[in-house]
């Protein structure tokens, strides 16, 4: 298997999932080492025939093909120096200003993906590549109405052992509150040195009264991996993250499982946000012989495919694959390769639709900027981004979350087709 040294980002949804302190995917793309305004009282200009105002003729600047983009520094000066004169009321620090700028900047291009990432969120996201952090150890979620829900304590970590359940909500971190934060800057506060402590004010489900808890941070090793045996000789594999140890983990849980002799496999990738393409590639390679896995395709029409190789330990073993609207980017490479070649029925809902290449660069204050440059395709060269993977048989995501995956109605469709071939 070839090494790249490419990452795989998905999205970032208000209500996405993360580990305490994990935000969601990354940003798929090559490792590079390396506002509004003011104006003064005065008469606004009567409406011209034309539409335009009246006064001088405005201009539409232009730059030459080839040309980089340049700003107006001198335009963006005078509306500095307007605003420190005349603004009634604070004015953030400049580095405030400064990302505010690059922010709106971005959002011109009306790409999501091309993206400014601030210092404090891009060492969250450089961390949780790694698969280990330094926190409380649970999975949480920012809900729509800016409460910070823990929605799994992860087994064994200081989290579970301060006796914090799913469904409890974290209302202040170290007496500061964190309603109405973003799932950033909540996690960044609840993440810290191990064996240092920090004390969350939650509130709980059917309580009248918050309460505080004081937890002592650990070394985390995030759970990418989950399997067992299922009812009727079904092996599962849940595969929660594309991390730099995901295809290791995949392949060691696969054969254990395969020691106990499984009639089939369910292939879990719902909710899985993406990671490293070089992971992406190795796990598709564990289920497939030789041929394409993914084809990536850049706006001047160069094009890189990836590969699979004959013999790995996964090449036979009947399987299904669960997909649904939170399965991005490196989930949706594996999944739309496994389907294309005819290896894995896909079940569940349609994927996410994050196709597009992102090449990541470490700015000089700690930040990041990551650009979109490529775009991903299947091997039969069908399109990923703002499209997804449909699944070979449609079942509605369940409407709570199942206590166990035997109470999935979408793994119970898994084993009745790979019961039956239907």
């Amino acid at each position: 298997m070839r090494k790249t040294l490419y990452i795989v980002v998905a999205v970032i949804a208000l209500v996405g999932m993360a580990v305490l302190s994990f935000g969601g995917g990354f940003v798929a793309g090559r490792y590079s080492t390396t506002l509004g305004g003011h104006s003064t009282p005065t008469e606004t200009p009567a409406e011209t025939p034309s539409g335009e105002t009246g006064g001088e003729e405005a201009t539409t600047p232009t730059r030459e093909p080839g040309a980089p983009p340049r700003l107006d520094t001198a335009l963006v000066n005078e509306v500095l120096d307007i605003l420190a004169d005349e603004y009634y009321g604070d004015i953030p620090d400049d580095k405030t200003l400064t990302y505010g700028a690059i922010n709106g900047m971005l959002a011109t291009l009306g790409d999501p993906y091309t993206a400014f990432v601030e210092p404090n969120i891009a060492r969250i996201l450089n961390e949780d590549t790694s698969g280990q952090f330094e926190g409380i150890g649970a999975t949480v979620r920012m809900r729509e109405d800016g409460y910070l829900e823990i929605v799994r304590p992860l087994p064994g970590q200081p989290a579970e052992a301060a006796g914090l359940k799913s469904g409890d909500l974290v209302i202040s971190v170290d007496g500061e509150s964190i309603v109405g934060k973003s799932l950033f800057e909540a996690i960044s506060l609840i993440r810290g040195p191990a064996g240092t402590d920090v004390t969350l004010e939650i509130a709980r489900p059917g309580e009248r009264d918050t309460f505080e808890v004081t937890i002592t941070r650990a070394r985390i090793e995030i759970p990418v991996v989950e399997y067992q045996m299922l009812d009727g000789d079904i092996a599962y594999i849940h595969l929660t993250e594309f991390d730099a140890n995901a295809a290791d983990r995949v392949r060691d849980a696969l054969k254990e499982l395969l020691a106990q002799h499984p009639k089939g496999l369910i292939f879990d990738l719902r909710d899985d946000p993406g990671g490293l393409l070089s992971q992406a590639i190795e796990v598709a390679d564990i289920f497939l012989d030789k041929g394409v896995v993914a084809i990536e395709r850049d706006s001047a029409g160069h094009e890189q495919v990836f590969y699979s190789y004959d013999g790995d330990i996964g090449e036979e073993i009947p399987m299904v694959v669960l997909v649904n609207g939170g399965s991005a980017s490196a989930s949706e490479i594996v999944s739309g390769a496994l389907k294309d070649r005819g290896r894995a029925v896909l079940i569940g809902t349609r994927t996410l639709g994050k196709g597009s290449v992102q090449l990541p660069h470490q700015l000089s204050d700690g930040s990041q900027f990551r650009v979109t440059i490529a775009r991903w395709f299947t091997p039969n060269d069908e399109t990923i981004h703002e499209t997804g993977i449909e699944p070979d048989i449609e079942v509605p995501d369940p409407e709570e979350p199942p206590a166990t995956p035997m109470d999935d109605p979408q793994v119970q469709r898994a084993i009745q087709y790979l019961r039956e071939g239907k």
